[in-house]
Order: structure tokens, then C-alpha cells, then sequence
């Protein structure tokens, strides 16, 4: 017998990366939100790797931050080795990978939520979404539990329909031996959406006892770290080891002699698993000329002896995988704790999606993580805030919240999904922005806290330190554009100290420091007006002075991207009346439904001269002919 339980304006359906992000930004609107979960102690599980960023994922997270979300804050809180990635490289691909005590983030992630006002937290398992005249109503529980509510926002991962394989041994379960929905996905069947298999998986876990630690690589972490949120003022703990070892060919072998028993290659798994982290027999077999792969062992906590295996994902039965890890350097007597598995699970259609993550066709109704087919926490957790954001504000009546392609790597990601679709899980790099050198992580907050401050989802001290870290900047930089140095023998002295040509005329502080070999600290003898300014103040002052040209040339291209944004397209127009139009850009016009020309572009299977049709049949349209 079903009965009312409550009312809420927002329901949040998962309690995973994207679950935390979309309740607590809704609650933080002052919008009154319900968070269920098929398990209160897996809020904010780390089913795979135990680690927060990497190569454009840090980017992810610090915009994150930036727009008032509480991943970086949790990862600043948790962390036991950071590193700065591509640190040899420009500043547009640097990117912040901290590894994390995966309990000690369960907990705090745990305890946000529980302490959030506007936030009520529930286990249970939703079983049907009911929609009434194309709009949300509320959504049923297996206990008969019924709540009301305008909005909802599925953000269920990997747990629909899932099943997880070893082998020939394969069961209906979530990660970690966790429970599985099982009811969902008829209920979105039943609304009409396309639903699709992908899989995805996990290594195995050690005894870090049982490793020999002589025969592997020590990789330390950063001797200064650098945080994720930009509220944190700095970090100082002890920071971890992680170890590097490698495959050989005994390793290769074992892993070929057995690939007629892998799930992957047997036809026995039928979703489509991740390109870019592939798993241990994809690797093998589909990169014959290497003799050998990187492993990376990496502790999972301070208060576990776990020890995660990177690089070594496998679905191979069980035997098996014990042969190919003891065959490796370092691991020959190590213990396994936790045995490698694969995992398929449902995926919607994110076509069928808004760019604010709303579906096309049913009003109040989001979806966000891995549900719309991506892959990574630093993924789930932006699209969860977005989908927050948008939900609170629709419930409010107010204007969505759309970051597009120029403003932030959120907006590459969300667009992308919209517009191409996945056909596998995606995942973030900074190879997919065109705009990169302007999206760097390191000016997230310069590009991104105003707006959440306009729309709510940042609050006044984030903002007042986003305002005058903002302030500073200009203001130093105005003042070293007019501090002029002038070319004196002590100068030229000071200069031939640092290894850089002599002045032969004046020049301004600013334009001395683009010099690659100097930067703003090092030249501090010239400057004997110079105020003590912080890390992140000087390093925007270096960037901006040393990649101006550069950064210019983005900026210019931004505009141009910006005219075809703002050429929009009429809600109601009928692509199948456009003469000229080829058919396969009518079919999928008509799937996407572009909001403007810019967009339309972007659709795979549109050209360039579908869009001049396109752009000349709007401008009659509107003229009335």
C-alpha cells in the first residue's frame, strides 16, 4: 500500500559524486531538497581509483569549486599525496591530481550532507518517477513511500541494472558488492527514453604488508601542495608515497594464453567499456608492440592496509588475475585483498537532454554523473552541480544556468554530450576545449565565482575572497605596466645575475618579467615599491604578462564563437520545411533542436552549408516570408 511520506521542492536520486553536488547546491539555494540512496554508509563511495583530478579532471574540480560546489573543499580535507600534473608544460594543461583517503572522504562528504540545512537525507530505493502532463510529480519507493515534489534529478551512476563479472562469474550488484536498482529503468522506459549498456571497471587490492617495496619505484608528491579550493589558504600533512612497477612479458603471456576466458573478449560482456582507461587485456592486445605497461600502486587511506593497483583493471577470472599480478616486480608474494571485476550498467541518451541536463520533453525531470554515460567522479560531480543549479532554479522560476564551450570546462563537457552523444564512457581532456589557454584551472575562480554569486549558488565569503583576490591583480598589474626600469649599469647588473640580455632602454616592469628566463619574483631587486602578495596572485600576474599575446588571440576567437551563439534559432520553426537542408541534417536538427547556430554547427552529421541554408531560411522566417 503506498502512502504520502513528505513534500519537496527537489528530489535527488543517488548519493554518489553527482547526487552530492545537485542536493547540496539546491539546499544551498534555500530550496527544500530530499537526498535518497540505496545505501546511507556509500555517500560519496570511491568504487574505483582513490584519487580527486588528473589531466583536465583538476580543472573540473576547481570550477567546481569556483561555483560554490564542495568537491575541492573535500579533496583539500582529505588528502595524502598531491601532485601537479604537466608542470613541465604551459599553464592551459597543468593539472592538480591528489590522492585521497577514501574514508576519510566518505566521512566528511557523510557529514556535509547530514549538517546541510534545506537537506533531508533517506535510504531507500525509487522505484517509479511520476510524471503527469509531461511534468514531474514526484517519485515511489519499493517500501510504497510517496513523495511529492516539482523536480527531481537522477543521479544513479553505475547502479542501474548492474552486473558485475569475474569471469564466468557474474551476479546482479552495484560496485563493492553494494545493492543494485533494479526498478528505475522501466520507469524511464516507460517515459520514452533510449537506454544503452556501458561498462566500466576496477583492479584488484592489495595487502600493502605483502608488497616488495625494494624492487618498485617511489613516486613522491609535490613538496608544495597546491590547494583544490580556493577558499583553502594552505596544506600541510605528511604526505604519502605511491610506487611505480611495470608488466612484463611473463605478465603478457599469461594474460594471451587466457583471453578466450575474458568476459571482454568472449562476447560474454555486451556494454561498451571506457577508451582512455582500458582494461589490462585491452591493453595487451590491442598494444602488441609494448613490452611492458606502468602499474602504479597506490595506498587507498591511512586507516587501511588497501592497496589499489592502477593500470591492472581486469575481468579475468580470479586464477588468473592472482597468476598475471604475482609475475610482476615487487608483487610476486603480494596477498589480494579484493579481487578485479567489470561492471555493465544502464546509460540514458544524453540527446535527449538540455543543456541545463533538463530532458527535452518533461518538464522539472534532470539527470546527471555517470547515468548519462560518462566516466570519473570529477565528471559526475560538475554535471550534479549544474543539474543543482538548474533545478533550483527552475523551481524558483528564474532563468536556467548554462556555461557554454568559452567559459569553463563544464560547459565543453555538458555541450558535447548534447551535441555528439557518447558512445562510450566519456571523459574530459583538455584536448576536447578549443578555448584552453583561457580556461586554466588556475583561473577558475576569476572566470566563474561572479556568475555563481549572481545566481546564487556562491555565498559572500567565498565571493569577498574571489572580489579581492580579483582586485589585487588589476591592481598590481596596473602598477607594474607604469613602474618603468630604466637601463642603469646596476640594472644591467642585476639582469647578467639572472642570465638576461642588458637593457639598452627603458622598459616597464611588466614587459621585463614576459622575458621567458624571468618571471615576477625573480626580478624582486628592481621593484623597491613591491607589496607581499600571495602564490596565486603572482601566479596569475606571470601567466597573464608572459601569454598576453596568446591570450588575446583566444579572446578574439571567443567573440567570433560568441556571434554564431547569439544567432538563435526560433523555438517553433520545422527543419523538414527548409529546402536545401540534406536529410541527414534534418534528422538529427530535429533530435538535438539546437538553440542557436553555433550550437548546430557542432552537431556531427550538419555541414557548413546547412548551416548557410539555415542561417538564410531564419533571417526570412523572422521577416514573416
Amino acid at each position: 500500500m503506498n502512502y504520502l511520506r513528505g513534500e519537496f521542492a527537489v528530489i535527488v536520486i543517488g548519493g554518489g559524486h553527482a547526487g552530492i553536488e545537485a542536493s547540496l547546491i539546491c539546499a544551498r539555494m534555500g530550496v527544500k531538497t530530499l537526498l535518497v540512496t540505496l545505501n546511507l554508509d556509500s555517500i560519496g563511495f570511491m568504487p574505483c581509483n582513490p584519487s580527486i583530478g588528473g589531466t583536465a579532471k583538476g580543472h573540473l574540480v576547481k570550477e567546481i569549486d569556483a561555483l560554490g560546489g564542495e568537491m575541492g573543499l573535500a579533496a583539500d580535507k582529505c588528502v595524502i599525496q598531491a601532485r601537479m600534473l604537466n608542470s613541465s608544460k604551459g599553464p592551459a594543461v597543468h593539472s592538480l591530481r591528489f590522492q585521497v583517503d577514501k574514508l576519510k572522504y566518505q566521512t566528511y562528504m557523510k557529514q556535509v550532507l547530514e549538517n546541510q540545512e534545506n537537506l533531508t537525507i533517506i535510504q531507500g530505493e525509487v522505484k517509479e518517477l511520476h510524471i503527469q502532463n509531461r511534468k514531474v510529480e514526484g517519485v515511489l519507493l519499493t517500501t510504497g513511500a510517496y513523495f511529492k515534489s516539482k523536480c527531481v534529478i537522477v543521479c544513479t551512476g553505475v547502479y542501474l541494472n548492474s552486473r558485475v563479472i569475474i569471469g564466468e562469474n557474474i551476479f546482479d550488484s552495484g560496485p563493492n558488492g553494494l545493492s543494485n536498482s533494479k526498478f528505475l529503468t522501466n520507469s524511464l522506459i516507460d517515459l520514452g527514453m533510449s537506454i544503452r549498456r556501458f561498462k566500466t571497471g576496477t583492479p584488484a587490492r592489495l595487502k600493502k604488508q605483502s608488497i616488495d617495496y625494494s624492487k618498485v619505484e617511489p613516486q613522491p608528491g609535490d613538496k608544495k601542495i597546491v590547494p583544490f579550493s580556493f577558499l583553502t589558504k594552505e596544506i600541510n600533512i605528511q604526505q604519502v608515497d605511491c610506487y611505480l612497477t611495470y608488466t612484463n612479458e611473463e605478465t603478457h603471456n599469461i594474460i594471451k594464453n587466457n583471453i578466450d576466458k575474458s568476459p571482454m573478449y568472449n562476447g560474454t560482456i555486451d556494454g561498451i567499456g571506457p577508451r582512455y582507461c582500458p582494461s589490462i587485456e585491452d591493453k595487451i592486445m590491442k598494444f602488441g608492440d609494448k613490452n611492458r605497461h606502468q602499474i602504479f600502486i597506490e595506498p587507498e587511506g591511512l586507516s587501511t592496509n588497501e592497496i589499489y593497483l592502477q593500470g591492472m583493471s581486469s575481468s579475468l577470472p580470479e586464477d588468473i588475475q592472482i597468476k598475471m599480478i604475482k609475475s610482476i616486480s615487487g608483487l610476486e608474494d603480494c596477498e589480494i585483498m579484493r579481487t578485479g571485476y567489470a561492471i555493465e550498467y544502464d546509460v540514458l541518451d544524453t540527446q535527449e537532454l538540455n543543456h541545463t541536463l533538463e530532458f527535452k520533453g518533461i518538464k522539472g525531470l534532470f539527470s546527471a554523473g555517470q547515468i548519462n554515460g560518462t566516466s570519473g567522479y570529477e565528471e559526475a560531480a560538475s554535471q550534479g552541480l549544474i543539474s543543482g543549479i538548474n533545478a533550483a532554479l527552475y523551481v524558483k522560476k528564474k532563468d536556467p544556468f548554462i556555461l557554454d564551450r568559452s567559459e569553463a570546462y563544464i560547459g565543453v563537457l555538458i555541450d558535447d554530450l548534447i551535441n555528439k552523444g557518447t558512445d562510450e564512457p566519456y571523459r574530459i581532456m583538455t584536448s576536447r576545449s578549443e578555448y584552453r589557454l583561457l580556461l586554466r584551472q588556475d583561473n577558475a575562480d576569476l572566470r566563474l565565482t561572479e556568475k555563481g554569486y549572481k545566481i546564487g549558488s556562491v555565498n559572500n565569503e567565498r565571493y569577498n575572497i574571489y572580489f579581492k583576490k580579483k582586485l589585487n591583480i588589476e591592481a598590481e598589474i596596473e602598477r607594474i605596466k607604469n613602474l618603468s626600469i630604466n637601463n642603469s649599469d646596476n640594472v644591467n647588473k642585476i639582469l647578467e645575475k639572472l642570465q638576461s640580455k642588458p637593457l639598452k632602454k627603458p622598459i616597464t616592469l611588466y614587459d621585463l618579467i614576459k622575458r621567458t628566463e624571468l618571471d615576477y619574483d625573480k626580478v624582486y631587486e628592481l621593484d623597491i615599491n613591491r607589496i607581499e602578495l600571495g602564490n596565486d596572485i603572482i601566479n596569475q600576474i606571470n601567466i597573464i604578462s608572459k601569454y598576453e599575446g596568446y591570450i588575446r588571440k583566444q579572446e578574439d576567437e571567443v567573440k567570433n564563437f560568441k556571434k554564431m551563439e547569439n544567432k538563435f534559432i526560433p523555438n517553433d520553426i520545422n527543419y523538414n520545411n527548409i529546402r536545401g537542408l540534406r536529410l541527414e541534417a534534418i534528422q538529427k536538427l530535429n533530435k538535438i533542436k539546437p538553440n542557436n547556430l553555433g550550437q548546430a554547427l557542432r552537431i556531427p552529421g550538419v555541414s557548413h552549408a546547412d548551416i548557410s541554408v539555415l542561417m538564410l531560411y531564419i533571417e526570412l522566417y523572422k521577416k514573416g516570408k
